[in-house]
């Protein structure tokens, strides 16, 4: 029997990955943005921990992928708004084989492919680059309409912050997807209730964030972010790709979760560099829960 090219091995969509298991990767991908910042030198920690479980859900279970042809027509896109969390995401790509796991070792150097903020034309696995916030979901309605184009039923996702609601630009895509009936594009809100200026709605009040994307004629679910149960039965739930409306999540989050110090002052750590005591009393406290 003839081996499988691998550019032709797909992860399916709804793998069967248990929301346990899911929690134990959100786990993983903290422990190892801990490592890949504390070798970096800096970096963002409690943003980058607010969204783990969301992560792990989507690049575990949910996403249609082909690692060794990262360009595949016919995969399903991932876009990230909230392109300072990309230490989070650097290490399941490695994980999933989009490139090598040594590439993990060059986060933040001069040259790496692995940018504080993903850089497509670097990285495997990147859709598209983000680093100014509020674009990636106008990106997301382009890349939504070409999938209608072109008759192909890969859904794109979009992972923004709170913080990016405060983006104009948001809203004119938010108004665009509705309009052009984008079913198979899905926004999700990592909504931990803080940005880099201080709590997100003090700065410019974005609430009831579910009720405005509604309001642009959006479906809308609110939910646990850190809950991998209904991650998994949200985005196991999605409307067919054909569908007409466009579908937002929004996913209430704690920020700097899973380090207790961090969840804390979670606006303390939004950029930092931990040092060595508090490095390793951090990844003990994550590592007793992976034990």
């Amino acid at each position: 029997m003839a081996t499988p090219d691998a550019g032709t091995l797909e992860l399916a969509r709804q793998r069967d990955v248990s929301a346990e298991e899911l929690l134990r990767r959100a786990d993983w991908i903290r422990l190892q943005t801990l490592a890949l910042i504390g070798e970096a030198g800096l970096g963002h920690y409690s943003s980058t921990l607010s969204c783990a479980e969301i992560l792990a859900t989507l690049f575990y279970r949910t996403l249609r992928l082909r690692p060794a042809n990262p360009t595949w027509t016919e995969r399903d896109r991932f876009l990230l708004g909230k392109g300072h969390v990309a230490v989070g995401l650097w290490p399941v790509l490695a994980d999933l084989a989009f490139f090598p796991a040594d590439w993990l070792h060059q986060f933040g150097q001069l040259d790496s492919p692995l940018t504080d903020h993903p850089n497509m034309r670097l990285a495997p696995g990147i859709d598209f680059s983000s680093g100014s916030l509020g674009h990636n979901l106008s990106v997301g309605v382009g890349m939504a309409l070409g999938a209608r184009f072109r008759h192909s039923d890969h859904r794109t996702f979009v992972l923004l912050g709170d913080g990016e609601l405060h983006e104009g630009q948001v809203w004119e895509a938010a108004m665009a997807a509705s309009h052009y009936k984008l079913g198979s594009l899905v926004a999700i809100v990592d909504a931990n209730g803080s940005c880099g200026d201080g709590e997100t709605s003090a700065v410019m009040n974005i609430e009831p964030i579910a009720g405005r994307f509604s309001a642009f004629g959006w479906r809308t679910v609110e939910l646990n972010g850190h809950d991998t149960k209904a991650l998994i039965s949200v985005l196991d739930g999605l409307p067919d790709p054909t569908d007409s409306v466009p579908t937002c999540i929004v996913a209430r989050t704690q920020k700097g979760k899973g380090v207790s110090f961090m969840e804390l002052a979670p606006r303390d750590w939004h950029l930092g560099h931990l040092g060595p005591q508090d490095q390793q009393r951090a990844a003990a406290e994550i590592e007793r829960r992976l034990a």
